[in-house]
């Protein structure tokens, strides 16, 4: 098992996969691109670290800023993306219903990448896509998965009330009022610090 700062190399990574040393490059530098790994000049590849203080403000950050892409989002409402959100959240309740974690996963990205795209404001999707990246996405699946399937599909479907019945004039402090209590069922009144060293 791979852990933070451990030392990466594309000749020890072939040997242990089993393969030639190209599709490990190609990984890698997807992986780099991710924010999965970090390459630092003269010194090699790593896993990179990430501090529980860096954990509370990206989640902080991604409340402000979802919050603002749900307004653009309401400013700029059809029918047709009401139905697709509704859509999305109807693919979580089958996976709950299936207990299907990876099912439910893949909509619940969904869902917030939709959200972000009907904003209509390419920097802020993008921002929102740099600071939520994939290692933090793998963090936030962790700690989320501690809470029961049926819980986290109640929290989604309570998101979507908000955002499609909130009055425009209050939905953004309402989305990120939402995120904050979110934060801190999550967290359970710990630290970042405290969970990260439970895992």
């Amino acid at each position: 098992m791979l852990k933070p700062r451990q030392r990466l190399t594309e000749q020890n990574l072939a040997k242990t996969l089993k393969c030639s040393r190209g599709p490990i490059r190609e990984a890698i530098l997807r992986l780099q691109r991710d924010g999965l790994l970090e390459t630092l000049p003269r010194r090699g590849t790593f896993i990179p670290d990430i501090s529980a203080e860096s954990i509370e403000v990206v989640f902080s950050m991604r409340g402000k800023l979802e919050s603002l892409c749900v307004r653009y989002m309401r400013e700029s409402m059809t029918p047709a993306k009401e139905q697709k959100l509704n859509s999305i959240l109807a693919e979580m309740k089958a996976a709950t219903g299936e207990e299907n974690n990876e099912r439910f996963l893949e909509a619940d990205l969904l869902l917030h990448h939709t959200v972000w795209h009907f904003s209509e404001r390419e920097q802020l999707e993008r921002t929102l896509s740099n600071v939520m990246n994939a290692r933090i996405f793998l963090i936030a699946r962790t700690f989320s998965s501690r809470l029961p399937i049926r819980q986290r599909y109640r929290d989604h479907e309570k998101y979507l009330n908000i955002v499609l019945r909130t009055p425009l004039s209050r939905v953004e402090f309402a989305v990120e009022r939402h995120f904050a209590e979110l934060h801190e069922r999550i967290f359970g009144g710990h630290s970042a610090r405290q969970l990260i060293a439970s895992l």
